[in-house]
């Protein structure tokens, strides 16, 4: 067994003991995802240089996801528009009120004919944990943790700190980017905008 691989199942099995110690300490104990959250204040805004633009044919990819599969950004091609949501990490307080904020609003989703990839570079374990702390999400939530942020900096939304900006990015059914925006990091982008986006 390679050291890559040994390390891998260490990470996993402690990730596994953490989790087991962490849900019988809180047996009988209500406990709200706010209580959760990694709160550290404000950060700077947006400190990252764009790669892409409108117009531009939008980098490929293929990335894990939560639900146990990879997915390729170009297997949507022909098929769906695709919102491509970057929010910088798991567990922290905006992140964790703007993709259920999406699921929230399916329907003008589904009447774009459009679907969400929701990308951190947390790991798998991670991702499914707050996933399910939050209640479930039902777009695929991808994994960027190895080589870490290679999509986010292929767009040019990996900070130097090592997490991404909140970006989302439209893509048509040709693959082409048709909308992009980098929002303050400390704020939820306007659904209304990423809404109109997929109307036009």
């Amino acid at each position: 067994m390679n050291m890559i691989s040994m390390n891998s199942r260490r990470l996993f099995f402690s990730l596994l003991t953490f989790s087991a110690i962490l849900s019988s300490s809180l047996i009988g104990q209500e406990i709200n995802l706010s209580d959760l959250l990694f709160t550290k204040g404000r950060a700077e805004g947006v400190t990252s240089q764009l790669k892409v633009n409108v117009g531009d044919i939008a980098p490929d990819f293929k990335l894990p996801s939560i639900q146990g599969k990879r997915v390729r950004l170009s297997d949507y091609r022909g098929k769906k528009q695709v919102v491509i949501s970057f929010v910088p990490a798991a567990w922290t307080p905006v992140c964790s009120a703007q993709w259920p904020g999406y699921e929230l609003a399916n329907d003008y989703f589904e009447e774009a004919n459009a679907i969400i990839l929701g990308i951190t570079v947390d790991n798998i374990p991670t991702l499914y944990a707050w996933t399910q702390a939050m209640g479930g999400i039902s777009f695929p939530v991808l994994s960027d943790f190895y080589p870490h942020g290679d999509v986010a900096s292929s767009y040019g939304v990996l900070r130097s700190e090592g997490f991404t900006e909140r970006a989302l990015f439209v893509v048509d059914l040709k693959g082409v980017i048709t909308f992009v925006q980098v929002q303050d990091i400390n704020e939820r982008p306007p659904l209304e905008d990423l809404i109109n986006a997929l109307k036009n």
